[in-house]
Order: C-alpha cells, then sequence, then structure tokens
C-alpha cells in the first residue's frame, strides 16, 4: 500500500487526499499552516505540497530531503524547480475546477511531471502516474517548459469561460431574460465541441460572415461590454476557413 502526506488544509490538498484514501493509499497526515513541516517527507512514498503558488518554495525549503521520498506540488503554472532541494520531484496538477475540498476528482485529467538530481525518473512518473490511475484519471505529461502555456489554456477553459458567462448574465438581464435560459445553449455547445472540435461546432453570426449583425451587436452593448464582445468575435474569426 502506498502512503501520502499532504501539506495543506484547502480545496486541493484535502480533494485529493480524500480521493486517494477513497482508491486504497494510506493517508499519513494533512498538515496545516501550524503544523512543523520539516519531518513531513519522511515515512510516505508521496509528498504532496498543495499550498499557495507562492508559498511552495519556502515549504519545499522547510522540509528535510528524504532520498526515496517523491515531493511534489500541484501548482498549475510552477516548475519542478521549486521543489529543488528535493532529490525526487514531480507535479500533479488537478486540470479540474475545485470549489471545496469535497470536490470528486475521478475523471479528471492531471498534468504530471517528474525529474531527479540525474534527471527523468521513470519511477518517480509511475508513481504519480499510478496515483492518478488509481482515482480513476487520466494523467498527461506537461514538461516545464511548456507549463506556461499549460496553464494559460486552463484559464482559458474555466476563469475566462466563467467571466464570458458573467458578461452573458449581464447582458441578457437588460433584456430581462435570467442566465439560466442560456445555460442549456452553452451545455449543448460543451457538448458539441466534445464531439466535433470547436471549428466545426462554431455557429452564429461570425460562422455565417454576418458582420452586420456583429456591428448591431455591438452597437446595442454599453461601452464597458463592447471589448469583451469583440475579442469574442475575432477569436471566433479564427476558426472559420
Amino acid at each position: 500500500m502506498s502512503r501520502l502526506r499532504v501539506i495543506g488544509k484547502g480545496r486541493a490538498g484535502g480533494a485529493l487526499a480524500r480521493a486517494l484514501a477513497g482508491a486504497g493509499w494510506e493517508v499519513a497526515g494533512v498538515l496545516g499552516r501550524e503544523d512543523d513541516p520539516s519531518g513531513a517527507a519522511g515515512g510516505v512514498d508521496l509528498l504532496v505540497l498543495a499550498t499557495p503558488d507562492a508559498a511552495v518554495a519556502d515549504i519545499a525549503l522547510a522540509v528535510e530531503p528524504v532520498a526515496t521520498t517523491v515531493v511534489a506540488h500541484v501548482a498549475g503554472s510552477l516548475t519542478l524547480d521549486v521543489l529543488a532541494p528535493h532529490p525526487r520531484r514531480a507535479s500533479l496538477h488537478p486540470l479540474r475546477s475545485i470549489p471545496e475540498p469535497t470536490t470528486a476528482l475521478a475523471g479528471a485529467w492531471f498534468a504530471v511531471a517528474s525529474s531527479s538530481e540525474s534527471g527523468n525518473d521513470p519511477d518517480d512518473m509511475d508513481l504519480v502516474a499510478r496515483a492518478v490511475r488509481d482515482i480513476g484519471g487520466h494523467a498527461i505529461a506537461v514538461p516545464d517548459d511548456r507549463r506556461t502555456e499549460y496553464h494559460a489554456a486552463a484559464t482559458i477553459a474555466s476563469n475566462h469561460l466563467v467571466a464570458l458567462l458573467g458578461q452573458v448574465e449581464r447582458v441578457a438581464a437588460r433584456a430581462g431574460v435570467p442566465l439560466e435560459a442560456y445555460l442549456d445553449l452553452v451545455r449543448g455547445t460543451v457538448d458539441n465541441v466534445e464531439r466535433l472540435g470547436p471549428a466545426a461546432a462554431l455557429t452564429g453570426a461570425v460562422r455565417r460572415g454576418d458582420w452586420a449583425t456583429v456591428d448591431a451587436h455591438l452597437a446595442a452593448l454599453p461601452d464597458d461590454e463592447r471589448a469583451f464582445y469583440r475579442a469574442g468575435a475575432d477569436a471566433a474569426g479564427k476558426l472559420v476557413p
């Protein structure tokens, strides 16, 4: 049985500990700010640092290295360099919005990476990939030199989508229509993208080349909503052959 310890009592750490415990891993404990992390790498196969990104390097420095323990972070944008004191390093970033520690991770994609003092260590990658597999997830290797693009895409997929739906709510309210009326449209669109791909799933004025309708939309929108709409229309235009 593999043993895990987590540093960080927040949403990501709680969800990961809960998921792996449910998959048969032994969770040696979840440490918080009030705990001394120095011995956290002892007696476990995997130590996960699930702290805010800005704290990962400092926490890694505070933990005494153990030659047999893989130390991993769950930060999407950070490379493995922030774990430099440790000979076996890895990352395990869930590509899923985690609004609370009880969020299920089964079926989630995880960006994984590993390194050791002697270079890439297949045993370290095997461990984090097995952790993902054990909870019913999908592991995808993302090297450090492509980490920023990976995380930018994740931000667009989640945070920018939420911001876009915020604009839907504001603009629809001007017509007296609630956001809920548009959510079936959103779900259907996502299903179409999954089935057909973005280019084939695109419909509407930009796909038809109906720029008169786009101009009418822009004219009807308040000044502070036009830039976001225009950016969306320009992005949609990149999908049109």
